[in-house]
């Protein structure tokens, strides 16, 4: 049977979402953060670094970082936004169809005050994480809850856990396959079909909506090193394929967007 329940992961409090057959989700409150995905063979999804601060003080490495409202340093704000390093709140969840899932909200009067003070905007973000069988579903929902329009980037910045880098194909993002040998950071724009992120254990296939562009990232052997929050070898470990806003929209009052991103394992 489906069963939501509350745990935690590391020092911080959590979401697991349990399916028959032995699919898993879970999600911290920190960030809004699903640190953790296990399909129903019992096989992790999600790379997490073992040096990865789980006490709620830094940005979690790992797993799938909302980003909001700034991608990266493209804007005057903390770099990719405020989202991944506040405190969520559990807004609903239960069982819909047989899929379980959780949803998770911040808004304005959620932020630490520096926060809030670098970005006056109200505004409201729910994120949902549905699991069903080998099927993991994120929605992304910003609205604009005040009376000025503000101009936004989001991404879902998801870290894909991999036996070896170098074994890697993803397809879909450009016109031939994509191979990593090393660092890489590309921007995919108007990204329109399905991705795939192929293995020899097998294949993901990656589906977005309302995220028009699709990022793809590892920092490679040499600022692998200067991270602090990641061993040396572990970037071999991982590729990030992140369904992304990068050109900002702008939303009026009342306004909504949504952005959906979809991965099935088989």
């Amino acid at each position: 049977m489906t069963a939501i329940a509350m745990t935690t992961y590391g020092e911080l409090p959590a979401i697991r979402i349990s399916c028959p057959g032995g699919a898993e989700a879970i999600v911290t409150l920190y960030g809004a953060h699903l640190i953790s995905w296990k399909t129903a063979d019992g096989v992790q999804r999600l790379f997490c670094s073992a040096k990865s601060a789980l006490d709620g003080q830094r940005a979690i490495r790992g797993g799938v970082p909302v980003i909001f409202p700034q991608f990266a340093e493209r804007g005057n704000g903390m770099r990719h936004g405020f989202a991944r390093v506040s405190n969520w709140r559990l807004a609903d969840s239960g069982i819909e169809d047989g899929a379980g899932f959780a949803a998770f909200a911040l808004t304005q009067a959620d932020l630490a005050p520096a926060s809030a003070q670098a970005w006056p905007h109200s505004f409201g973000l729910t994120l949902k994480v549905t699991l069903r069988g080998d099927t993991l579903a994120l929605a992304l929902d910003v609205r604009n809850s005040g009376a000025d329009a503000f101009a936004f980037s989001s991404a879902l910045h998801t870290y894909f856990l991999v036996d070896a880098l170098g074994d890697v194909r993803i397809d879909g993002v450009q016109p031939g396959p994509l191979r990593i040998s090393d660092k890489i950071d590309r921007i995919f724009s108007n990204v329109e079909g399905p991705v795939t992120l192929t293995e020899p254990g097998g294949t993901l296939t990656l589906t977005q909506e309302g995220f028009r562009d699709a990022v793809v990232w590892n920092p490679g052997a040499a600022d692998s090193r200067a991270l602090v929050d990641l061993e040396d070898d572990e970037y071999l470990r991982f590729v990030c394929v992140e369904a992304a806003l990068i050109e900002a929209a702008t939303l009026q009052p009342g306004a909504a967007w949504r952005g959906q991103h979809q991965v099935t394992a088989g």
